[in-house]
Protein backbone atom coordinates (compact mmCIF):
# COMPACT_ATOMS: atom_id res chain seq x y z
CA UNK A 1 0.00 0.00 0.00
CA UNK A 2 1.22 3.51 -0.84
CA UNK A 3 1.96 5.79 2.12
CA UNK A 4 0.40 8.79 0.36
CA UNK A 5 -2.00 9.76 -2.41
CA UNK A 6 -2.10 12.77 -4.68
CA UNK A 7 -5.03 15.09 -5.38
CA UNK A 8 -4.92 17.01 -8.68
CA UNK A 9 -7.19 20.07 -8.87
CA UNK A 10 -7.94 20.03 -12.60
CA UNK A 11 -10.97 22.35 -12.49
CA UNK A 12 -13.35 24.35 -10.29
CA UNK A 13 -10.46 25.71 -8.20
CA UNK A 14 -10.53 29.49 -8.09
CA UNK A 15 -13.57 29.36 -10.38
CA UNK A 16 -17.04 27.81 -10.36
CA UNK A 17 -16.73 25.83 -13.59
CA UNK A 18 -14.85 22.87 -15.03
CA UNK A 19 -15.20 20.57 -12.01
CA UNK A 20 -12.50 17.87 -12.09
CA UNK A 21 -10.56 16.39 -9.15
CA UNK A 22 -8.18 13.50 -9.74
CA UNK A 23 -7.32 11.12 -6.90
CA UNK A 24 -4.17 9.12 -7.63
CA UNK A 25 -3.59 6.30 -5.15
CA UNK A 26 -0.47 5.11 -6.98
CA UNK A 27 -2.37 2.16 -8.41
CA UNK A 28 -5.81 3.58 -9.17
CA UNK A 29 -6.77 6.94 -10.68
CA UNK A 30 -10.27 8.28 -10.00
CA UNK A 31 -11.70 11.47 -11.47
CA UNK A 32 -14.46 13.17 -9.48
CA UNK A 33 -16.65 14.97 -12.04
CA UNK A 34 -15.64 15.79 -15.59
CA UNK A 35 -16.95 19.27 -16.34
CA UNK A 36 -16.49 21.93 -18.99
CA UNK A 37 -15.03 25.33 -18.22
CA UNK A 38 -17.43 28.17 -18.99
CA UNK A 39 -17.26 31.95 -18.91
CA UNK A 40 -13.90 33.70 -19.26
CA UNK A 41 -12.06 32.99 -22.52
CA UNK A 42 -8.89 32.00 -20.66
CA UNK A 43 -10.92 29.27 -18.93
CA UNK A 44 -12.80 28.15 -22.04
CA UNK A 45 -9.50 27.69 -23.87
CA UNK A 46 -8.59 25.06 -21.28
CA UNK A 47 -11.34 22.85 -22.72
CA UNK A 48 -9.22 22.54 -25.88
CA UNK A 49 -5.99 21.66 -24.06
CA UNK A 50 -4.83 18.17 -23.17
CA UNK A 51 -5.34 17.30 -19.52
CA UNK A 52 -2.09 17.49 -17.53
CA UNK A 53 -2.64 13.79 -16.73
CA UNK A 54 -3.07 10.94 -19.19
CA UNK A 55 -6.75 10.26 -19.79
CA UNK A 56 -5.92 6.67 -20.75
CA UNK A 57 -4.60 6.05 -17.22
CA UNK A 58 -7.81 7.17 -15.47
CA UNK A 59 -9.68 4.10 -14.24
CA UNK A 60 -12.97 5.59 -13.04
CA UNK A 61 -15.02 8.79 -13.20
CA UNK A 62 -17.54 9.45 -10.43
CA UNK A 63 -20.21 12.04 -11.20
CA UNK A 64 -21.93 14.15 -8.55
CA UNK A 65 -24.66 15.44 -10.91
CA UNK A 66 -25.55 16.21 -14.51
CA UNK A 67 -24.78 19.91 -15.04
CA UNK A 68 -22.51 20.81 -17.96
CA UNK A 69 -19.76 22.15 -15.70
CA UNK A 70 -19.64 18.71 -14.04
CA UNK A 71 -20.13 16.34 -17.02
CA UNK A 72 -19.56 18.32 -20.22
CA UNK A 73 -15.91 17.31 -20.67
CA UNK A 74 -16.65 13.57 -20.93
CA UNK A 75 -16.48 13.39 -24.77
CA UNK A 76 -13.11 15.18 -24.68
CA UNK A 77 -11.86 12.75 -22.03
CA UNK A 78 -12.85 9.80 -24.23
CA UNK A 79 -11.25 11.47 -27.25
CA UNK A 80 -8.01 11.69 -25.25
CA UNK A 81 -8.02 7.96 -24.57
CA UNK A 82 -10.19 7.30 -21.50
CA UNK A 83 -11.58 3.75 -21.55
CA UNK A 84 -12.65 3.26 -17.94
CA UNK A 85 -16.07 3.35 -16.27
CA UNK A 86 -18.19 6.40 -15.44
CA UNK A 87 -20.50 6.00 -12.44
CA UNK A 88 -23.38 8.16 -11.24
CA UNK A 89 -26.97 7.91 -10.02
CA UNK A 90 -29.55 6.76 -12.58
CA UNK A 91 -31.18 10.24 -12.98
CA UNK A 92 -27.73 11.83 -13.27
CA UNK A 93 -26.78 9.54 -16.13
CA UNK A 94 -30.08 10.14 -17.94
CA UNK A 95 -29.56 13.89 -17.59
CA UNK A 96 -25.92 13.52 -18.65
CA UNK A 97 -27.07 11.88 -21.87
CA UNK A 98 -29.43 14.78 -22.57
CA UNK A 99 -26.77 17.37 -21.69
CA UNK A 100 -24.00 15.82 -23.79
CA UNK A 101 -26.16 15.30 -26.88
CA UNK A 102 -27.36 18.89 -26.63
CA UNK A 103 -23.83 20.18 -26.05
CA UNK A 104 -22.46 18.27 -29.05
CA UNK A 105 -25.24 19.63 -31.25
CA UNK A 106 -24.69 23.21 -30.03
CA UNK A 107 -20.92 22.92 -30.58
CA UNK A 108 -21.58 21.86 -34.19
CA UNK A 109 -24.14 24.61 -34.80
CA UNK A 110 -21.95 27.37 -33.35
CA UNK A 111 -18.94 26.28 -35.42
CA UNK A 112 -21.12 26.24 -38.54
CA UNK A 113 -22.59 29.67 -37.73
CA UNK A 114 -19.13 31.12 -37.11
CA UNK A 115 -17.90 29.77 -40.43
CA UNK A 116 -20.91 31.14 -42.34
CA UNK A 117 -20.75 34.49 -40.51
CA UNK A 118 -16.97 34.80 -40.76
CA UNK A 119 -16.59 36.10 -37.20
CA UNK A 120 -14.19 33.43 -35.92
CA UNK A 121 -10.43 33.88 -36.23
CA UNK A 122 -10.15 30.12 -36.75
CA UNK A 123 -10.36 29.00 -40.39
CA UNK A 124 -12.39 26.88 -40.20
CA UNK A 125 -13.95 27.07 -36.76
CA UNK A 126 -14.29 23.57 -35.31
CA UNK A 127 -16.60 22.18 -32.60
CA UNK A 128 -15.01 21.20 -29.29
CA UNK A 129 -16.74 17.88 -29.94
CA UNK A 130 -19.63 16.92 -32.19
CA UNK A 131 -22.86 15.01 -31.64
CA UNK A 132 -21.33 11.74 -32.84
CA UNK A 133 -18.50 12.02 -30.30
CA UNK A 134 -20.97 12.92 -27.53
CA UNK A 135 -23.09 9.84 -28.30
CA UNK A 136 -20.01 7.59 -28.43
CA UNK A 137 -18.99 8.66 -24.93
CA UNK A 138 -22.31 7.51 -23.43
CA UNK A 139 -21.32 3.84 -23.62
CA UNK A 140 -19.04 4.36 -20.59
CA UNK A 141 -21.89 5.44 -18.26
CA UNK A 142 -22.99 2.97 -15.57
CA UNK A 143 -25.58 3.65 -12.81
CA UNK A 144 -25.04 2.84 -9.14
CA UNK A 145 -27.59 2.98 -6.33
CA UNK A 146 -27.74 5.56 -3.58
CA UNK A 147 -26.33 4.64 -0.17
CA UNK A 148 -24.58 1.46 -1.35
CA UNK A 149 -20.80 1.08 -1.31
CA UNK A 150 -19.25 0.34 -4.70
CA UNK A 151 -15.87 -1.43 -4.65
CA UNK A 152 -13.49 0.15 -7.17
CA UNK A 153 -10.14 -1.46 -6.29
CA UNK A 154 -8.41 -3.08 -3.33
CA UNK A 155 -8.90 -0.69 -0.41
CA UNK A 156 -10.92 1.78 -2.53
CA UNK A 157 -14.69 2.11 -2.54
CA UNK A 158 -17.29 4.84 -3.15
CA UNK A 159 -20.84 5.70 -2.09
CA UNK A 160 -23.38 8.24 -3.39
CA UNK A 161 -25.59 10.24 -0.99
CA UNK A 162 -28.66 12.36 -1.86
CA UNK A 163 -27.72 16.04 -2.06
CA UNK A 164 -30.68 18.02 -3.43
CA UNK A 165 -29.51 20.75 -5.87
CA UNK A 166 -30.86 19.09 -9.05
CA UNK A 167 -32.56 15.81 -9.87
CA UNK A 168 -30.11 12.97 -9.28
CA UNK A 169 -27.48 15.09 -7.52
CA UNK A 170 -25.31 13.44 -4.88
CA UNK A 171 -22.26 14.01 -2.78
CA UNK A 172 -19.58 11.35 -2.96
CA UNK A 173 -17.93 9.47 -0.14
CA UNK A 174 -14.67 7.94 -1.33
CA UNK A 175 -12.86 5.62 1.05
CA UNK A 176 -9.16 5.13 0.21
CA UNK A 177 -7.13 2.78 2.42
CA UNK A 178 -9.23 3.68 5.47
CA UNK A 179 -9.30 7.45 4.88
CA UNK A 180 -12.68 8.98 3.99
CA UNK A 181 -12.83 11.75 1.37
CA UNK A 182 -16.10 13.64 0.87
CA UNK A 183 -16.75 15.57 -2.35
CA UNK A 184 -19.75 17.85 -1.97
CA UNK A 185 -20.52 18.41 -5.64
CA UNK A 186 -23.13 21.17 -5.59
CA UNK A 187 -25.02 21.29 -2.30
CA UNK A 188 -28.78 21.68 -2.45
CA UNK A 189 -31.00 23.76 -0.21
CA UNK A 190 -32.95 22.56 2.85
CA UNK A 191 -36.16 24.24 1.61
CA UNK A 192 -35.89 23.67 -2.12
CA UNK A 193 -39.10 24.15 -4.11
CA UNK A 194 -38.98 20.71 -5.76
CA UNK A 195 -36.33 18.63 -4.01
CA UNK A 196 -35.90 17.13 -0.57
CA UNK A 197 -33.30 18.49 1.86
CA UNK A 198 -29.78 17.22 1.17
CA UNK A 199 -28.28 14.49 3.29
CA UNK A 200 -25.32 15.65 5.38
CA UNK A 201 -22.00 13.88 5.87
CA UNK A 202 -21.44 12.38 9.32
CA UNK A 203 -17.81 11.32 8.93
CA UNK A 204 -14.92 12.67 6.85
CA UNK A 205 -11.16 12.91 7.03
CA UNK A 206 -10.97 15.31 4.09
CA UNK A 207 -13.79 17.40 2.60
CA UNK A 208 -13.93 19.14 -0.77
CA UNK A 209 -16.77 21.64 -0.50
CA UNK A 210 -18.28 23.95 -3.06
CA UNK A 211 -18.37 27.68 -2.27
CA UNK A 212 -20.47 29.18 -5.08
CA UNK A 213 -22.39 31.33 -2.61
CA UNK A 214 -19.85 31.12 0.20
CA UNK A 215 -19.94 34.88 0.69
CA UNK A 216 -23.69 35.56 0.86
CA UNK A 217 -27.10 34.62 2.23
CA UNK A 218 -30.01 34.10 -0.17
CA UNK A 219 -33.11 36.33 0.13
CA UNK A 220 -35.91 34.61 2.04
CA UNK A 221 -38.89 35.40 -0.20
CA UNK A 222 -37.97 34.94 -3.88
CA UNK A 223 -41.56 34.12 -4.90
CA UNK A 224 -42.80 37.61 -3.96
CA UNK A 225 -39.86 39.19 -5.77
CA UNK A 226 -40.59 37.09 -8.87
CA UNK A 227 -44.28 38.03 -8.73
CA UNK A 228 -43.52 41.78 -8.58
CA UNK A 229 -41.15 41.62 -11.56
CA UNK A 230 -43.59 39.58 -13.66
CA UNK A 231 -46.56 41.84 -12.97
CA UNK A 232 -44.65 45.08 -13.54
CA UNK A 233 -43.38 43.89 -16.93
CA UNK A 234 -46.66 42.37 -18.12
CA UNK A 235 -48.60 45.48 -17.03
CA UNK A 236 -46.39 47.44 -19.46
CA UNK A 237 -47.16 44.94 -22.25
CA UNK A 238 -43.60 43.70 -22.08
CA UNK A 239 -42.16 40.21 -22.40
CA UNK A 240 -40.27 38.41 -19.62
CA UNK A 241 -37.27 36.37 -20.80
CA UNK A 242 -35.92 33.85 -18.29
CA UNK A 243 -32.54 32.43 -19.31
CA UNK A 244 -32.69 29.12 -17.53
CA UNK A 245 -30.59 26.07 -16.77
CA UNK A 246 -32.45 23.17 -18.36
CA UNK A 247 -31.92 20.92 -15.36
CA UNK A 248 -34.04 21.70 -12.25
CA UNK A 249 -34.14 25.50 -12.64
CA UNK A 250 -36.44 25.22 -15.65
CA UNK A 251 -38.68 22.78 -13.79
CA UNK A 252 -38.71 25.00 -10.66
CA UNK A 253 -39.69 28.03 -12.73
CA UNK A 254 -42.40 26.06 -14.51
CA UNK A 255 -43.81 25.01 -11.13
CA UNK A 256 -43.74 28.56 -9.72
CA UNK A 257 -45.29 30.12 -12.83
CA UNK A 258 -48.01 27.47 -12.94
CA UNK A 259 -48.72 28.07 -9.26
CA UNK A 260 -48.93 31.87 -9.66
CA UNK A 261 -51.11 31.59 -12.74
CA UNK A 262 -53.43 29.01 -11.10
CA UNK A 263 -53.90 31.37 -8.14
CA UNK A 264 -54.71 34.28 -10.48
CA UNK A 265 -51.71 36.29 -9.29
CA UNK A 266 -50.30 36.96 -12.78
CA UNK A 267 -52.09 37.86 -16.04
CA UNK A 268 -53.24 35.09 -18.35
CA UNK A 269 -50.49 35.48 -20.94
CA UNK A 270 -48.80 32.69 -22.91
CA UNK A 271 -46.14 30.82 -20.95
CA UNK A 272 -43.57 29.30 -23.29
CA UNK A 273 -40.99 26.62 -22.72
CA UNK A 274 -38.44 27.03 -25.51
CA UNK A 275 -35.87 24.47 -24.39
CA UNK A 276 -35.77 21.03 -26.03
CA UNK A 277 -33.37 19.96 -23.30
CA UNK A 278 -35.68 21.32 -20.59
CA UNK A 279 -38.53 19.27 -22.10
CA UNK A 280 -36.42 16.11 -22.02
CA UNK A 281 -35.37 16.72 -18.41
CA UNK A 282 -39.02 17.19 -17.41
CA UNK A 283 -39.62 13.65 -18.70
CA UNK A 284 -36.82 12.43 -16.40
CA UNK A 285 -38.67 14.16 -13.53
CA UNK A 286 -41.79 12.19 -14.43
CA UNK A 287 -39.79 8.92 -14.46
CA UNK A 288 -37.92 9.43 -11.16
CA UNK A 289 -40.70 10.63 -8.87
CA UNK A 290 -38.99 9.33 -5.70
CA UNK A 291 -36.26 11.94 -6.11
CA UNK A 292 -38.56 15.00 -5.83
CA UNK A 293 -41.74 16.37 -4.23
CA UNK A 294 -44.02 16.69 -7.29
CA UNK A 295 -46.82 14.19 -7.81
CA UNK A 296 -47.55 12.74 -11.25
CA UNK A 297 -50.75 14.82 -11.34
CA UNK A 298 -48.86 18.04 -10.62
CA UNK A 299 -46.31 17.21 -13.31
CA UNK A 300 -49.13 16.73 -15.85
CA UNK A 301 -50.86 19.99 -14.91
CA UNK A 302 -47.65 21.99 -15.08
CA UNK A 303 -46.85 20.46 -18.46
CA UNK A 304 -50.28 21.33 -19.88
CA UNK A 305 -49.93 25.01 -18.96
CA UNK A 306 -46.89 25.63 -21.15
CA UNK A 307 -46.63 26.11 -24.87
CA UNK A 308 -43.68 24.06 -26.15
CA UNK A 309 -41.69 24.87 -29.26
CA UNK A 310 -40.73 22.19 -31.75
CA UNK A 311 -38.30 24.03 -34.02
CA UNK A 312 -36.06 27.07 -34.31
CA UNK A 313 -38.60 28.46 -36.80
CA UNK A 314 -41.13 28.61 -33.98
CA UNK A 315 -38.54 30.37 -31.82
CA UNK A 316 -38.14 33.14 -34.40
CA UNK A 317 -41.90 33.41 -34.85
CA UNK A 318 -42.42 33.81 -31.10
CA UNK A 319 -39.55 36.30 -30.81
CA UNK A 320 -41.03 38.44 -33.60
CA UNK A 321 -44.47 38.47 -31.92
CA UNK A 322 -44.39 41.52 -29.62
CA UNK A 323 -47.42 40.47 -27.57
CA UNK A 324 -46.69 40.08 -23.82
CA UNK A 325 -45.53 36.61 -22.79
CA UNK A 326 -43.25 34.72 -20.44
CA UNK A 327 -40.46 32.72 -22.06
CA UNK A 328 -38.18 30.16 -20.42
CA UNK A 329 -35.23 29.33 -22.67
CA UNK A 330 -31.70 27.98 -22.29
CA UNK A 331 -28.99 28.54 -21.53
CA UNK A 332 -28.99 29.75 -17.92
CA UNK A 333 -25.92 32.00 -18.30
CA UNK A 334 -26.89 33.01 -21.87
CA UNK A 335 -23.73 31.36 -23.21
CA UNK A 336 -25.67 29.70 -26.04
CA UNK A 337 -29.00 28.15 -26.90
CA UNK A 338 -32.33 29.60 -28.00
CA UNK A 339 -32.39 32.36 -25.39
CA UNK A 340 -29.89 34.22 -27.57
CA UNK A 341 -32.57 34.64 -30.25
CA UNK A 342 -34.91 36.26 -27.74
CA UNK A 343 -32.12 38.50 -26.46
CA UNK A 344 -31.46 39.69 -30.00
CA UNK A 345 -35.11 40.78 -30.26
CA UNK A 346 -35.77 42.04 -26.73
CA UNK A 347 -32.56 43.55 -25.34
CA UNK A 348 -33.55 46.80 -27.03
CA UNK A 349 -37.10 46.84 -25.63
CA UNK A 350 -37.37 49.03 -22.48
CA UNK A 351 -40.75 47.45 -21.60
CA UNK A 352 -39.35 43.94 -21.43
CA UNK A 353 -37.32 42.23 -18.69
CA UNK A 354 -34.42 39.80 -18.72
CA UNK A 355 -34.85 37.86 -15.47
CA UNK A 356 -31.75 36.03 -14.23
CA UNK A 357 -32.51 33.21 -11.80
CA UNK A 358 -29.18 31.53 -11.14
CA UNK A 359 -25.46 32.00 -10.68
CA UNK A 360 -23.79 33.88 -13.54
CA UNK A 361 -20.12 32.99 -13.98
CA UNK A 362 -17.51 35.59 -14.87
CA UNK A 363 -17.18 36.07 -18.62
CA UNK A 364 -20.70 34.89 -19.51
CA UNK A 365 -23.35 37.08 -21.15
CA UNK A 366 -25.51 36.53 -18.09
CA UNK A 367 -22.82 38.01 -15.86
CA UNK A 368 -22.37 40.95 -18.25
CA UNK A 369 -26.10 41.63 -18.05
CA UNK A 370 -26.06 41.27 -14.28
CA UNK A 371 -23.14 43.69 -14.03
CA UNK A 372 -24.99 46.31 -16.10
CA UNK A 373 -23.03 46.20 -19.36
CA UNK A 374 -24.59 48.69 -21.79
CA UNK A 375 -24.29 46.31 -24.74
CA UNK A 376 -23.96 42.57 -25.28
CA UNK A 377 -22.23 40.75 -28.13
CA UNK A 378 -24.19 37.93 -29.78
CA UNK A 379 -22.92 36.07 -32.85
CA UNK A 380 -20.40 38.76 -33.67
CA UNK A 381 -22.84 41.71 -33.35
CA UNK A 382 -23.39 44.12 -30.43
CA UNK A 383 -26.88 44.75 -29.03
CA UNK A 384 -27.69 47.74 -26.83
CA UNK A 385 -29.30 46.83 -23.50
CA UNK A 386 -32.47 48.85 -22.96
CA UNK A 387 -34.53 46.09 -21.37
CA UNK A 388 -34.72 45.88 -17.61
CA UNK A 389 -32.33 43.30 -16.14
CA UNK A 390 -33.30 41.71 -12.80
CA UNK A 391 -31.87 38.92 -10.66
CA UNK A 392 -33.74 36.73 -8.19
CA UNK A 393 -30.98 35.06 -6.20
CA UNK A 394 -33.35 33.28 -3.85
CA UNK A 395 -34.33 30.89 -6.67
CA UNK A 396 -30.82 29.44 -6.76
CA UNK A 397 -30.48 25.71 -6.20
CA UNK A 398 -27.05 26.22 -4.56
CA UNK A 399 -26.75 26.36 -0.79
CA UNK A 400 -25.76 29.78 0.55
CA UNK A 401 -23.12 30.36 3.23
CA UNK A 402 -25.42 29.57 6.16
CA UNK A 403 -26.70 26.42 4.45
CA UNK A 404 -23.16 25.22 3.65
CA UNK A 405 -22.26 25.59 7.33
CA UNK A 406 -25.41 23.67 8.26
CA UNK A 407 -24.47 20.91 5.77
CA UNK A 408 -21.04 20.61 7.36
CA UNK A 409 -22.39 20.88 10.91
CA UNK A 410 -23.48 17.25 11.17
CA UNK A 411 -19.93 15.84 11.33
CA UNK A 412 -19.24 13.77 14.45
CA UNK A 413 -15.62 14.94 14.54
CA UNK A 414 -13.56 17.60 12.83
CA UNK A 415 -12.02 16.63 9.48
CA UNK A 416 -8.26 16.82 9.06
CA UNK A 417 -8.72 19.47 6.37
CA UNK A 418 -11.40 21.12 4.25
CA UNK A 419 -10.55 22.10 0.67
CA UNK A 420 -12.75 24.95 -0.54
CA UNK A 421 -13.47 24.69 -4.27
CA UNK A 422 -16.08 25.58 -6.91
CA UNK A 423 -16.25 29.29 -6.17
CA UNK A 424 -14.82 32.60 -7.28
CA UNK A 425 -11.86 33.59 -5.15
CA UNK A 426 -13.70 36.09 -2.97
CA UNK A 427 -16.51 33.65 -2.17
CA UNK A 428 -14.09 30.81 -1.40
CA UNK A 429 -11.93 32.93 0.88
CA UNK A 430 -14.94 34.34 2.73
CA UNK A 431 -16.16 30.80 3.38
CA UNK A 432 -12.67 29.78 4.52
CA UNK A 433 -12.68 32.49 7.19
CA UNK A 434 -16.23 31.62 8.25
CA UNK A 435 -15.48 27.89 8.60
CA UNK A 436 -12.34 28.61 10.58
CA UNK A 437 -14.12 31.00 12.96
CA UNK A 438 -17.42 29.09 13.31
CA UNK A 439 -16.35 25.44 13.22
CA UNK A 440 -12.58 25.72 13.83
CA UNK A 441 -11.92 23.74 10.63
CA UNK A 442 -8.50 23.85 9.02
CA UNK A 443 -9.22 25.05 5.48
CA UNK A 444 -7.33 25.54 2.24
CA UNK A 445 -8.36 27.23 -1.00
CA UNK A 446 -6.42 25.43 -3.77
CA UNK A 447 -5.50 27.00 -7.08
CA UNK A 448 -6.17 25.52 -10.49
CA UNK A 449 -3.75 22.65 -11.30
CA UNK A 450 -2.41 22.45 -7.74
CA UNK A 451 -1.27 18.97 -6.72
CA UNK A 452 -1.60 18.12 -3.02
CA UNK A 453 -0.09 15.08 -1.37
CA UNK A 454 -1.96 13.49 1.51
CA UNK A 455 -0.19 11.14 3.89
CA UNK A 456 -2.10 8.02 4.83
Amino acid sequence: MNSSIQIHFLGAAGTVTGSKYLIDTGKTKILIDCGLFQGLKELRLLNWAQLPVRASEIDFVLLTHGHLDHVGYIPRLVKQGFRGKIFGSAPTLEITEIILKDSGKIQEEEADRANRGGYSKHKPALPLYDLKEAVASLSYLLPIELDHWKDLADGVRARLKYNGHILGATFIELEVFGKLFVFSGDIGRPKDILLYPPNRPEQADYIFTESTYGDRIHPSDPETELLEILNETLKNDGTVILPSFAVERTQSLMYLLWKLKSMGKIPNVPMILDSPMGRNVFEVFQTHTKWHKLSSMECSRIWENFQKTESIKETYKLAEDRAPKIVIAGSGMATGGRVLTYLQYYLGDPNSTILLCGFQALGTRGRQLQDGNPEIKIYGKFYEVKAKVCSVEGLSSHADQREILEWLGNLKRKPEKVFIVHGEKGASDTLRVKLKDSLQFECEVPNLFDIIEIKL
